[in-house]
């Protein structure tokens, strides 16, 4: 259920994830490969249910391999949350908007590609041309509006706080759908009920892509709206007028806060399993970072 879901990501994406020793990934996995009670979905053992957790936060669910710290699960809060915050400032210059915008769609990009279905066959120089190229549009499209609120001097409240909220949603959506490509072209793994590959489904692949793009735009996008609400209220209180640099502590804090919420309920929208109706195929493993 969506309530299970959200609890079982509330424990994956313990910051502590990010530091895990191989070795101690190690002997997670070779607990879970040797232990018969592993496989049980009502387990009791503490130990177990650590090594699930250990491995279900730190090694791809399609290849077995070992995810980058910079790029599990539990890094998208610490590794995007500033970035996200600083790109929506108030634009002061088209310059000092270039390295935040930057730096949250490479961010971005990476974390897709990496945790993206690896089912189907990709070469490393396919991965590298379609992200450079993901990155570079990405950032080119998200400060174009930017760069027409500098020119055009528009400050509504529309041009300075929705229109930006609303391009970052959708373009957090395209960079999903853009670096992770290559899985409706080529279709990714199907199993059955054994648990047994049988094909690739191109179908299963659009699906996976959309689920995990539509995850985003909710995830980045109440993440961008919510603080830019609070501030528009706050700018009107008497605190504001007599301490001015507490607007920035405040959005901070709240873009830090309502993000921390929201990547658990996020990862936990859609599942990561799916079956389809017909042949009573399984389509396995969305992406790491999935819904």
């Amino acid at each position: 259920s969506f309530i299970q879901r959200v609890l079982q990501w509330t424990d994956l994406l313990d910051p502590t994830n990010l530091v895990l020793s191989i070795e101690k990934i190690e002997k997670s996995r070779q607990l879970l490969l040797t232990n018969e009670d592993a496989s049980r979905g009502d387990l009791e053992d503490k130990r177990i249910q650590e090594a699930w957790k250990r491995s279900l936060s730190t090694v791809h669910p399609d290849n077995s391999r070992l995810i980058p710290g910079p790029f599990r699960p539990a890094a998208l809060l610490p590794f995007t949350a500033p970035t996200l915050f600083l790109s929506m400032l108030p634009v002061k210059s088209l310059k000092s908007m270039i390295l935040p915008q930057a730096s949250f769609y490479t961010y971005s990009t990476v974390f897709n590609i990496v945790n993206g279905n690896a089912s189907y066959d990709r070469r490393a120089h396919e991965n590298l041309l379609l992200g450079a190229g993901v990155i570079v549009s990405s950032t080119f499209l998200g400060l174009f509006p930017r760069l027409l609120q500098v020119k055009l001097s528009m400050n509504s409240v529309l041009s300075r706080n929705v229109i930006p909220v609303i391009i970052l949603a959708q373009l957090s959506g395209m960079n999903v759908i853009a670096s992770r490509s290559l899985e409706p072209m080529r279709g990714i793994e199907v199993m059955d009920k054994e648990g047994n590959v049988i094909g690739y489904s191109r179908k299963a692949g659009t699906k996976a892509v959309k689920d995990t793009a539509t995850s985003r735009v909710v995830l980045f996008g109440t993440s961008a709206f919510i603080p830019e609400v609070f501030a528009y209220f706050f700018k009107r209180t008497q605190f504001f007028l007599q301490n001015p640099w507490s607007l920035w502590t405040l959005k901070f804090s709240c873009t830090i806060l309502v993000m921390g919420l929201m990547v658990p309920v996020s990862f936990s929208i859609f599942p990561q399993m799916r079956r389809a109706r017909i042949l009573e195929w399984v389509a396995i493993s969305y992406s790491r970072g999935s819904s």
